[in-house]
């Protein structure tokens, strides 16, 4: 099985777009991205817009060659409804679009299903299903909460194995602090996982230090309960620079256990590129005509 992460906060932009590619499928899941629209007062740096068109372009490219798009939930960074092409002729699975889903993202999936048209060859609502292409099996968790609590919605975990190999995206759950969301992965027991850190950059302010606790023991225990070699984690927590030192006690059970705790950069063997919890770096590097650049653009 080939996993490759596309785009991630570690790779310089807001996604957890990730390419699958089995004995006989190829997916991608979560075929977008974005930016912060503000990050220390401070709008996206020039470099950022940049990664964020180079990224956009890579997940194009993947959607290509992909068969099958999964989209765990509404938010801009995991699909863009401004360019439905990109489901032509695909096998579509979703979040259900009016269940178990708060009202914005409600709106959001309103908006993008009568953008997709008729363009994708099938189109299933994936909450709790199962899906089977030839030797290749996809699962989905029944929706969990985007992040703590029900406040910014719902998303679907997503399990891929085919020949013995399994890999389970995790979609956003910031942390997991959550019972049913770390039951997924202690129940899948995955060779590989894509997670979604703890929020940590909002520690004290809209992340506790007790959902901090938690998403800690939660990874803890999936480190020593399960199979898994390679344990992913990016996204909301690469949005801060102290992301090592927040979640120690994960790095010393995976050191024992002989289990790799990477960021998307680092399963790529690529260099950690965290542009927006740089961004004040950036621009007090590159000074106001950076500022020029980046202004009139919106998200």
């Amino acid at each position: 099985m080939n996993v490759k992460p596309l785009a991630f906060n570690s790779l310089g932009t807001r996604s957890m777009a990730t390419y699958v590619e089995t004995d006989d499928a190829k997916i991608l899941i979560d075929p977008g991205v974005s930016l912060a629209p503000f990050r220390y007062g401070l709008p996206p740096h020039a470099l950022e817009w940049q990664r964020m068109d180079e990224s956009w372009k890579l997940i194009k490219d993947y959607t290509r060659e992909a068969e099958i798009l999964i989209v765990t939930h509404y938010h801009y960074d995991h699909h863009n409804p401004s360019e439905p092409e990109i489901y032509r002729d695909k096998v579509t699975l979703i979040k259900h679009p009016a269940d178990k889903i708060n009202y914005s993202q409600q709106e959001r999936a309103a908006y993008f299903l009568n953008m997709l048209g008729k363009c994708p060859k099938r189109l299933e609502y994936a909450d709790g299903k199962k899906f089977e292409f030839g030797k290749t099996k996809i699962k989905f968790s029944p929706p969990v909460c985007h992040g703590t609590n029900p406040r910014l919605g719902y998303v679907v975990e997503v399990s891929i194995s085919c020949s013995g190999e399994k890999v389970v995206h995790s979609s956003d759950v910031e942390g997991p602090s959550l019972d049913d969301q770390v039951r997924f992965l202690l129940d899948e027991k995955p060779e590989i996982a894509i997670v979604d850190g703890p929020m940590s950059y909002m520690l004290g302010f809209r992340y506790s230090f007790k959902s901090l606790q938690v998403s800690i023991q939660n990874l803890v225990q999936t480190i020593s309960e399960t199979s898994i070699q390679a344990l992913m984690l990016d996204h909301h927590f690469m949005r801060d620079l102290r992301y090592e030192s927040r979640i120690k006690p994960v790095y010393e059970k995976a050191k024992d256990r002989g289990v790799k705790v990477l960021t998307a950069a680092g399963f790529l063997g690529r260099r950690i590129e965290m542009l927006e919890a740089c961004r004040k770096e950036l621009y007090e590097r590159c000074g106001e005509e950076s500022l020029s650049k980046v202004a009139g653009k919106s998200l």
